[in-house]
């Protein structure tokens, strides 16, 4: 029977990292992120501290790792079912809603834990913003065609960001369906490119 080293060396550096974030995943989902530290990580999937450290470098970057696979998997997602969509306003939106309410759904408590163990991290500072400056770069170009003549304004586009943020935590949190949450994102992102073609009609 192979030695734990052994086993550990038939994984690439990538797949380690991915096995220990899947991992840190399940114990999220299972314990919190308070309950998450590097030490439990390594025990948790077989391997010893000093491997985990060398991923992550620090608790905090483990949680920041953990939203950038969070953050990659939901722009996956988006980006599938947006190429598949019809070409226009409402099915690019209501395409939009699902995948960002779903996405956040399916994390449930675990996105909150992050962001709130990461509180005031200049680390999780730059990703959340590289995170707000991608999405509302592809909302503008998303929905520039809708637009008439006029490209919809970055108050818009903040308040997208905004509404798809608050309403997929609240169904993430049981404040509302996920239903309920879908169509208010769908409606408030029809409503402001539309606002836009009536600001460009007057």
């Amino acid at each position: 029977m192979p030695a734990k080293s052994e086993t550990r060396r038939r994984l690439s550096r990538d797949d380690r990292f991915r096995q220990l974030v899947e991992t840190a995943w399940r114990m999220l989902g299972q314990e919190g992120a308070d309950a998450l530290s590097l030490g439990r990580l390594a025990e948790r999937a077989g391997v010893t501290k000093p491997l985990v450290y060398d991923h992550f470098g620090t608790r905090e970057g483990l949680l920041a790792a953990l939203f950038r696979d969070f953050d990659r998997r939901q722009a996956e997602t988006m980006n599938a079912a947006l190429a598949a969509s019809a070409d226009t306003l409402e099915a690019k939106a209501e395409v939009l809603a699902d995948a960002y309410v779903e996405c956040v759904a399916r994390q449930g408590r675990e996105i909150p834990g992050i962001l709130a163990a990461l509180a005031g991290s200049p680390e999780m500072n730059a990703i959340i913003r590289e995170h707000e400056r991608v999405f509302t770069a592809k909302c503008r170009r998303l929905f520039a065609p809708f637009a008439g003549d006029r490209e919809p304004g970055a108050a818009a586009l903040w308040a997208m960001l905004g509404s798809a943020d608050a309403l997929s935590r609240a169904a993430a949190a049981g404040d509302l369906s996920a239903d309920e949450a879908r169509a208010e994102l769908y409606r408030t992102i029809v409503q402001m490119v539309r606002r836009t073609w009536a600001a460009d009609d007057s």
